[in-house]
């Protein structure tokens, strides 16, 4: 028996978020499938981040373990001729037995993706939220400043969160342009017909919806609804009526998971 890594990316626009759940069929699900069909084992994966319905990943992390006799490196090929479309094993190896992607020490990067234009481009709508009104990148950045470091998120937690303490950590926060190619550009180079603002977070755990309620409130500092040193008035109040609206998942991107004790006890093929 040995334990696999694999680095997943999905388009979660047809699923239920991640973990396995009644009411929906979800990322986690198919994936348990098509492993154990393929595998001829009873194969139940464990994912890194459980990603919510309609969220995206470029580079989410899952293991699970198996007897195949298949090399590890070369599994991520041979599975993916059986997922859908959707769906994509981007790489696979062997890591220690007892490695738990969720009970070792990690950050996580998300993307927040809005099109800031007044006609959106319709192959990224499906991957983005729309504000068809200016928004001041260097406000929100201002804004999300005020965010870094360590912080009660209360304000920045849906309700139905299950966590037991609202105390988290940002490590990074960066609001940037894309253009209608995705290439990353400066301020003097937009261009007026189309612009695409991404707000990547960088942390170590986040709470419910944290980065959905983050983005809704910048997008009121780029705004100027309120100026952006009222974001840290907003974390003292430690109340999330004080911040701005949970955008759509649709926007939200999980975009890697990088772990700090990934290597320990581990081996490889």
């Amino acid at each position: 028996m040995k334990r696999i890594m694999i680095e997943v990316s999905y388009d979660g626009t047809g699923y239920c978020g991640w973990q396995v759940q009644p009411n929906g069929i979800t990322i986690e699900e198919v994936l348990n499938e098509k492993l154990s069909a393929f595998l001829g084992e009873d194969i139940r994966i464990i994912g890194a981040s459980r990603t919510d319905s309609g969220v995206h990943a470029l580079g989410n992390i899952a293991v699970f373990d198996t007897e195949t006799r298949v090399p590890s490196d070369k599994l991520c090929y041979a599975l993916n001729s059986h997922l859908p479309e959707d769906i994509r094993i981007r790489s696979s190896r062997q890591v220690a037995d007892n490695f738990h992607p969720r009970k070792v020490r990690s950050e996580k990067t998300y993307q927040y993706h809005i099109q800031n234009t007044r006609i959106p481009h319709p192959m990224r709508s499906p991957y983005s939220h729309l504000v068809i009104y200016p928004l001041d990148r260097v406000a929100m950045q201002e804004a999300g400043n005020y965010l870094l470091g360590t912080h009660d998120f209360k304000s920045f937690c849906a309700s139905g969160s299950q966590a037991l303490s609202t105390v988290r950590t940002l490590t990074g926060l960066k609001v940037f342009s894309l253009d209608a190619c995705g290439r990353e550009i400066t301020d003097t180079e937009i261009d007026p017909d189309f612009r695409e603002l991404v707000i990547e977070v960088k942390g170590e755990g986040f709470l419910y919806n944290m980065v959905r309620i983050i983005s809704g409130t910048l997008v009121k500092a780029g705004l100027g609804i309120y100026p952006p040193q009222e974001v840290k008035n907003i974390l003292d109040q430690c109340n999330r009526k004080a911040a701005g609206e949970t955008l759509p998942a649709r926007g939200l991107v999980l975009k890697k998971i990088q772990f700090f004790e990934e290597e320990e006890g581990g081996s490889r093929e």
